[in-house]
Parts: structure tokens; C-alpha cells; sequence
């Protein structure tokens, strides 16, 4: 059995309605997709000489989850650059700045001193938002796009380095008890603080580089939840753990009679959501 029969056959079992996409860093701009305009100039080193002017910032605003969003409907990628980052959070979580600028841990907690720009307040301060900072660490891009595409769209000489995954709460249940099932570890899955696109890319690759591998579950942002159908989940692993899902879910509880009667409601599920 070829690998994309046996990954079809593991998202039927799961319930999965709609192909994980995978993503990666390439220098190579895709030839189709949805990409955030030309933004203004961000750096730590420009903001500390006075030079960000953030009114022109957000005018070209645009969320990561968003653009994933649009992409999702065609089925087609969303890609980000340093000049296209969107956010001025997205684009340092995906890597393309360093260190972060004040900007961003004012934004998360109470606004920005002497300016209209009220704070989203999921912190209580700057100064712990600065703290989890430093522990998310984002790694700094590798390459020149950073691009979210279906994984049935990449060709032989590409190679995900992450897979999301798509899905409502039973789905979500079965995925994180296989990570279980193939890792041996119980704290497999992780539900980190953090924005949505630091949960699709920045804390996969944290515990990745830490050697333990973790899936990331991504649902608790409310700035991100509007581009997530309702009661959706994101659900983030390396590609490594991706393909050991591959090889060894036919010896887990996916093939038991309780799977099977979670798959009856994964029915009901979809069929409330006209899926």
C-alpha cells in the first residue's frame, strides 16, 4: 500500500473531512496562494530609532490564521516573507525578525504607552508577556518564504517539516491519544499559551529543538478563533511524528468497536456543520 493510500485511509478512520496541510521554509515563492501585502518596515533596531510608524503597519494587517484561512477554502497555500509578514507578531513567530520588538509584548497585555492601540490583555503586563517570550524563542526563518500548502500538493523534493491538522473535538481526541499510543508519552500533546501561528509553527519547532517531539493543539487564541470554523481545532505534529501516525495506527484503538462508536458521532458532528 502506497503511503498517500495508507494517509487516506487513517484520515477515514479518524473522520478527518479535509487533508492535513503541511509546512516549510523554502526560497522558492509558490506560484499560486494567498501572501499578506508589502508591510511596513519592522525591526527592533528601527522602532528603538523611532522609525516604525505603526499607523502604516496595521494598514496592511493580515493574520496568519487568516491567510491559512483563504488558503483552506481553494485548497491552495498561504506563504509569508519578512517584507509580507502581515502581523508584526506573526512575522517575528515565524522567524523573520529578531528579537522581538516592544511592540508585541505591549499588544498582547496592556496597550501601547501613548497610543490608541488598546492591548488584547491575555497577559497582565509586558513584562510577562517578555518572559514567555523568551521561552518560546521562535527559531529564526531558515529560508526565505515560510508557506502553509495540503499535503497532497508537495512534489518529491518537498518535505514538510510540520503537519497540521484540521479537526472538532472527537477528531481532536483520537489525534491526541495516537500521539500518545506512538510516543509512549503521556504529555505527547501540549496546549502552550500563545497565538495561533505561534501554535502552528513557533512551539512545534521550540519542543522539536529540545529533542521531544510534541504535538500542539491550537484553540485558545481569541484573536484566531475567528478564522477557525466553529468548535474547530488545530492540531500541529513534526513530520517525523507524522509518519510514524502512518506506520503504526492500524495497531492502536483506531480499530477497536469504542473508535467506532466515536466515528458514529463524528457523523452526527459533521452532519450539524453540513459537512
Amino acid at each position: 500500500m502506497s503511503e498517500n493510500a495508507n494517509a487516506k485511509e487513517l484520515y477515514q478512520v479518524l473522520g478527518l473531512y479535509e487533508e492535513p496541510y503541511g509546512i516549510f521554509y523554502t526560497d522558492a515563492e509558490p506560484a499560486a496562494g494567498f501572501a499578506p501585502a508589502i508591510g511596513a518596515p519592522v525591526s527592533r533596531e528601527l522602532e528603538q530609532a523611532g522609525g516604525v510608524d505603526y499607523g502604516e503597519v496595521f494598514k496592511t494587517f493580515s493574520c496568519v490564521a487568516g491567510k491559512l484561512w483563504l488558503a483552506r477554502k481553494k485548497r491552495t497555500a498561504a506563504y509569508f516573507e519578512a517584507t509580507r509578514y502581515g502581523c508584526v507578531g506573526g512575522g517575528f513567530y515565524l522567524g523573520f525578525y529578531a528579537p522581538v520588538v516592544e511592540f508585541v509584548p505591549c499588544y498582547v497585555s496592556t496597550g501601547v504607552p501613548g497610543t490608541p492601540i488598546h492591548g488584547e490583555r491575555y497577559m497582565d503586563s509586558p513584562a510577562a508577556v517578555k518572559a514567555w517570550i523568551a521561552r518560546l524563542d521562535p527559531r529564526p526563518a531558515p529560508a526565505k518564504y515560510c508557506v502553509f500548502k495540503p499535503l497532497e500538493s508537495f512534489t518529491d523534493g518537498e518535505r514538510p517539516e510540520l503537519v497540521t491538522f484540521f479537526a472538532r473535538g472527537e477528531v481532536i481526541s483520537g489525534l491526541c491519544n495516537l500521539a500518545v499510543f506512538v510516543t509512549g508519552d503521556w504529555e505527547a500533546v501540549a496546549a502552550p499559551f500563545g497565538s495561533v501561528c505561534s501554535h502552528l509553527v513557533s512551539w512545534p519547532l521550540r519542543y522539536l529543538a529540545e529533542g521531544r517531539p510534541r504535538a500542539v493543539l491550537s484553540c485558545i487564541d481569541p484573536s484566531g478563533r475567528k478564522y477557525m470554523k466553529p468548535d474547530e481545532m488545530f492540531f500541529t505534529v513534526p513530520y517525523a511524528l507524522y509518519e510514524t501516525f502512518l506506520a503504526r495506527w492500524r495497531e492502536s484503538f483506531l480499530r477497536t468497536d469504542e473508535w467506532r462508536n466515536i466515528q458514529g458521532k463524528i457523523r452526527k458532528s459533521a452532519a450539524a456543520w453540513g459537512e
